[in-house]
Order: structure tokens, then C-alpha cells, then sequence
């Protein structure tokens, strides 16, 4: 993810459609003319051409709270007090105590048995006549922990008192006063820490609840590494099991991760480190992301990233600090350290169980190593002193060790050669609608030969995106249908960003919203549905013919789902004018049965319209029967839509290279 706008190949657009975007309702028919326009699909073996399996997947950048308050579950904000620094006293933020300076002084300091995170916290209770339900501390998570009636919350916390004492762990309501569970935890008088492990169960639903830690004894008690987390989380590791639902719906084919500018940092001392982000949880430092400005204690790290792309069935694509940030820069004649530390990613994904860091791998729990075949060397530094100088000694230190490895260039070579070798480029475009909707051919014109294009990060943002807006997602549609055209050289393509949390709208749009209990996608992702079957199916030339028809774009594929085989011709209708289409089909090898073919249509009544947790649904693909279905057909397009229509096959059509 850019922090800055990318807005390339303008002048190479077409001249921008004469069109009005403003609020027109569907209903208002009487003041819409009908275009009429043909559009032809030649599904002969002979011009089909195969899309790469790889060509739609998905981008994960920690950004906007996607990852910390987001698909990982863990429930306390900076669990192991270290958000504020390594010098105490320090900022314990989120963390809040309950009582008052009379009863209670809690302070940070550097005492805890982990040596890589070594801040603690000390809390002194002072009262030996405490308020009823006594005094302590308390987490309230990421703008609140979402607990619900009858589930299990597992909470592990390190402890430490020089006297005996008796915690009282609860889950309750922001302001305390709802209990929905407590236990009851004896810590004995001991110089030594003790891990504590309780299940709490819930009794009660509250949206927005807090972790509270209390007792009514005079004394001191150390505490670290305060973990709560949902028992029930996808596959056990530790994700949202709905956020990652919505992921699996779209079948990605990759997964990009963790960034983005994550990667860079604004400087190199908060780019994000592989090392300190695996191994047990306890003792990875975290760090703060000073790119999109929030502590990450890095639960979500290299590993769980690793795991996810499995557990995904996506290709892993792992995104590595090349030496550069936005405002420093490694010399390349210094540089080697970096990558032998990108050599050693590489082996503990890679390496054997017995390997130097896949045996580190391996007593984490996965002994089999992770099939990591792609690794974009550093994100948008293109341009920058010594990216070419530090791209090249990447470049050659893991061809020679891991020769079957796809390497990523920052630098564009979609309108000239690449001075340097790759196997493919990154292109990122963040632009209005008008503009990424002429982009659609943008690629008709590159070179056939050399690297592949990687599109990792595309999207319509600012003033025509809103949060997510019907107008946006049909745009980005237009770009998709151009890149299944091209895709003998655009390789792989994601949408960027992924998530964002509506508490932290730093980057807008974003393919999924969510809070501690709800999410919903924005017509954007729901566009990528549309697509999530191209991925290896068979493209078609096509030809539209119509005097509207700059004000439309459209592809055609061949694909199969359990056995059965369909004709998808997707349209897009980016003009205010509803269109009669005749949609013809020579070349199959079987015929087209109207029993189980459909039209899905994404459209609205306004092209501003947006979804949001009291209307999820607003804008959302509607399936249809296509009774009509046939070779030759008459279809309707609504004014500002998406449709596709799957034509089902009698029998298999897809040909032979499938």
C-alpha cells in the first residue's frame, strides 16, 4: 500500500466519458434512453488462450487495524505493556486502572523474565479497606472486546507477587458494571513469574466489554504478557472465523503479505522484522508501525502469515524490507547483512525440520515447510538511491539458493523494458473512476516478452470511492475484464486494501469493513466475486459492437464448477444509459442449456451507493434464473451496472489445454 497517489499511464488514457455520475434512480426510466449494442463470443479452441491460475488472489497489509483488532483474534491491546517504549516509566495506553492514587499506583518497569520484551507492570495496592469489588486494572481491547453468551475465552497472563495474593479475572461491560464472568486466580508468594492459564465462559452478550484484573489485598503484583483470546478461531490459529470466511468466498490464488509501507516504515527502525515476529508469542517485542502510526505486538507475524496462505490454499507472496524505508536508505555496499536475513526467511519457510531455521519453524508446530515460490523484493522503492544497486544483490543470493523462486521488482515495466532482471514487476494504480475505467486496455500495449506484470495493488479512492461506493467497484470491474484480456503478460492482480477496522479509517476504500462483531463488503468486493473463477479458466475474444460502446467493457471465459462447465460473459454498463444487448456464442462444443445458467447483477439506484452495518446488503449481486439462455439472446443491462451471465453447458465445453 502507497502512502502516496499513484496515477499512472494518464496520458495514455482514452478521452473521458461524457457521462453523468450524479444521483439517478433506476425508477426514473422515462428519462433514460435505451442503447442497443452486439456483442460477439468466438469460444473456438483455436483463440482460446488459458489464464494463469495465479491471476486473482488476495493483498494483506497491516493497516487500518487489519491485522492487530482484526482477522487476529487476540482481544487486548498491547498485551505486553511494551506499546510505550523500552524506557519506564512509560504509556501503558490502552491500559486504565480502577480506583483512584489513593487505593492504587501502577507503573511500568523493566523487570519481566523476557529478555527481547522486557517491560512489566508493576501494580501497588495501597487501600487496606478496598472499594466493594476492589481496585486494579483493565484492558478494553480495540475499541471494545466483543464477548458473547456461552463462548470460551482462553487467558494466559504471567504474574508475580513476593506475597500471596487473589486476583479476581472478570469480563465485563465498559464502564464495569456488567459482570459476564469472573474467576478467581490464588498467586503464591514467590520471587519467581508463574504463568497463568484460565478458560473464562461467558454469561452474557456485551459488544463492547473490558478484561479487568482486581483485588482487595494490600500488596504488589507484577503482571506480563496478559493474553486473552476466543477458543473458537479458524482452524485454531488464531484467526476470525467470519472475516475469514468473507477471504475464502473470494478463492483467492495468492496472498500478498504484510505489506505495503508496513514493510518500508517511514524509517528502518520500524520496518517490520521476520525474526521478532515468530517463535512463542510471549517473547516477540512487537513494534509500532509508524507508517499507519499503531503498536503491533506481531502475534500476527511471518508464521501466522504463512499459515494463513495455507489455510487459505493461496500461493504465499512474501513482501521483504529490501534495505530502504521512506526516509532512509541502506548503502548497497552495506547491504549484505539484510540479505542474508532474507536467506534466512527464506530457509525457515522453506528449509527441512532440520535445517538451521526450519527446525524453528518445525517447534512452532508445522514440520512440512511452507511452498513459498514468489518474494517481492521491497514495495514502491523504485526510483529510490539504491534499490537497483540492493534489488540485484537479492536478486542473485536467491536465484543461486533457491532457483525456482518467481523474484518481484518494484519498478514498472509495463510501458518499457526493465533495466535489471525480474520475473515480475509491481504496478499499483490509485486513481477516479474515469480514469481506472479507460485503463482497462492499458496492457494491450506492453511488450510480450520479458517479466510478467504483478497488479498487487489497484483501486478507486477519494472523491468518487467514498467508503466504498457502487461507482468505484464498476470501474475497478472495467480494469479486471482488461487484465483477463491481457493476462499471456499480467500475471497476478489484487485489490488493496484489504480490511479496515471503522474505528481506524486511515486508507479509504477497502474491500471489507468490520468491528469486534460485524463486517460486510463493499460493492468492491463484491465485484471480486465476479471474478474469482477466472483463475485458471479459459479466455474468449470478444467484440462489442455499438455506438455506446465506449461507456462499457466486458470479457467472456469458459470455466467449470464440480464437473459442470459455463459460458461467463461479464459486462460492465459504466454509462447512465440502460442498454439492450445481444449476446451471440459460436465455437462451442456443446450447447447451452437454459437449466442452471443465471445472471448476477451488481448495480443501485444511486452510483454513490455504499454498504454499512444497518444496510450490509445494499449493494450486492442479485442471481437470477436466465431462462432465455442460448446461443444468440436478448439481455437487458440496467444504467451504472456489473452483470455476468453464466451460460451452462450441456456437456463439457472447455477445451483440450484446461
Amino acid at each position: 500500500m502507497g502512502s502516496k497517489e499513484v496515477l499512472r499511464h494518464a496520458a495514455l488514457c482514452l478521452p473521458l466519458l461524457l457521462i453523468s455520475l450524479g444521483c439517478q434512480c433506476l425508477a426514473s426510466s422515462e428519462f433514460q434512453a435505451t442503447q442497443t449494442a452486439t456483442l460477439k463470443v468466438d469460444a473456438s479452441s483455436q483463440l482460446a488462450r488459458k489464464i494463469p491460475d495465479t491471476l486473482f488472489g488476495m493483498f494483506f497489509e497491516e493497516i487500518n487495524h487489519a491485522g492487530a483488532g482484526g482477522i487476529w483474534a487476540e482481544l487486548v491491546s498491547n498485551r505486553g505493556f511494551e506499546a510505550g517504549g523500552p524506557h519506564t516509566p512509560s504509556n501503558i495506553d490502552p491500559w486504565s486502572i480502577i480506583g483512584d492514587d489513593s487505593s492504587i499506583f501502577v507503573a511500568t518497569d523493566r523487570t519481566s523474565c523476557f529478555s527481547r520484551n522486557i517491560v512489566a507492570l508493576r501494580m501497588e495496592v495501597l487501600c487496606d479497606n478496598c472499594p466493594a469489588g476492589g481496585v486494579g486494572i483493565y484492558n478494553p481491547g480495540f475499541w471494545g472486546m466483543n464477548i458473547e453468551d456461552g463462548k470460551t475465552y482462553n487467558l494466559i497472563m504471567y504474574v508475580k507477587s513476593a506475597e500471596a495474593a487473589e486476583l479476581t479475572v472478570s469480563l465485563a461491560s465498559s464502564d464495569g458494571l456488567q459482570k459476564l464472568t469472573s474467576v478467581t486466580v490464588p498467586v503464591a508468594g514467590t520471587s519467581n513469574w508463574t504463568k497463568v492459564e484460565q478458560k473464562l465462559i461467558a454469561k452474557g452478550t456485551n459488544r463492547t466489554s473490558r478484561l479487568q484484573i482486581t483485588t482487595n489485598k494490600k500488596g504488589v503484583v507484577w503482571f506480563d504478557q496478559v493474553s486473552l483470546m476466543p477458543s473458537d478461531t479458524f482452524k485454531g490459529h488464531g484467526f476470525r472465523k467470519e472475516l475469514i470466511s468473507m477471504l475464502l468466498d473470494l478463492k483467492p490464488s495468492f496472498l500478498r503479505f504484510p505489506g505495503g509501507c508496513f514493510v518500508e516504515g517511514e524509517w528502518l527502525r520500524n520496518a517490520f522484522r521476520w525474526r521478532e515476529s515468530i517463535g512463542p508469542w510471549e517473547e516477540r517485542p512487537g513494534h509500532f508501525g509508524d507508517v499507519w502510526h499503531y503498536w503491533t505486538d506481531d502475534g500476527l507475524g511471518y508464521y501466522e502469515f504463512l499459515q494463513l496462505s495455507e489455510d487459505l490454499g493461496a500461493a504465499p507472496i512474501w513482501v521483504f524490507n529490501n534495505g530502504i524505508s521512506h526516509n532512509d536508505e541502506v548503502n548497497t555496499a552495506a547491504i549484505a547483512p539484510f540479505v542474508k536475513d532474507v536467506l534466512d526467511s527464506l530457509e525457515f519457510a522453506r528449509g527441512s525440520a532440520n535445517s538451521t531455521w526450519g527446525s524453528v519453524r518445525a517447534a512452532m508446530g508445522h514440520p512440512e515447510p511452507f511452498p513459498v515460490k514468489y518474494v517481492a523484493i521491497g514495495n514502491e522503492d523504485c526510483g529510490k538511491k539504491f534499490y537497483v544497486g540492493n534489488y540485484l544483490k537479492f536478486y542473485n543470493a536467491i536465484r543461486v539458493a533457491y532457483p525456482d523462486i518467481q523474484m518481484i521488482s518494484n519498478c514498472d515495466g509495463s510501458s518499457r523494458p526493465l533495466d535489471h532482471p525480474a520475473d515480475l514487476y509491481d504496478f499499483h494504480v490509485y486513481t477516479d473512476s474515469k480514469t481506472l475505467f479507460n485503463m482497462k486496455g492499458t496492457f494491450d500495449r506492453t511488450s510480450r516478452s520479458g517479466p510478467k506484470a504483478f497488479v498487487s495493488e489497484y483501486a478507486v479512492w477519494r472523491s468518487d470511492a467514498g467508503r466504498g461506493s457502487l461507482l468505484a467497484s464498476l470501474a475497478e470491474a472495467a480494469f479486471l475484464t482488461g487484465l483477463e484480456k491481457n493476462s499471456d503478460i499480467v500475471q497476478m492482480a489484487s485489490y488493496a486494501p484489504l480490511f479496515v477496522n471503522d474505528n481506524d479509517q486511515t486508507w479509504n476504500p477497502d474491500a471489507i469493513v468490520f468491528n469486534s462483531w460485524q463486517q460486510y463488503g463493499t460493492p468492491s468486493y463484491w465485484m471480486q466475486k465476479f471474478f474469482r473463477e477466472s483463475s485458471g479458466a479459459m479466455i474468449h475474444p470478444i467484440t462489442i459492437s455499438s455506438s455506446y460502446s465506449s461507456s462499457l467493457a466486458a470479457s467472456a471465459i469458459t470455466w467449470q464448477d464440480s464437473g459442470n462447465s459455463f459460458l461467463r460473459v461479464k459486462i460492465v454498463n459504466f454509462g447512465s444509459d440502460s442498454v439492450s444487448l445481444t449476446i451471440s456464442s459460436t465455437g462451442l462444443q456443446a450447447s447451452i442449456n437454459a437449466l442452471g445458467s443465471n445472471a448476477t447483477v451488481l448495480t443501485s439506484s444511486n452510483v454513490m451507493d455504499e454498504n454499512t452495518f444497518s444496510n450490509p446488503k445494499k449493494v450486492v449481486p442479485v442471481v437470477s434464473p436466465l431462462r432465455n439462455a442460448a446461443e444468440q439472446m436478448q439481455v437487458t443491462l440496467a444504467p451504472h451496472s456489473f452483470s455476468a451471465f453464466d451460460l451452462a453447458l450441456a456437456q463439457s465445453a472447455l477445451v483440450a489445454e484446461m
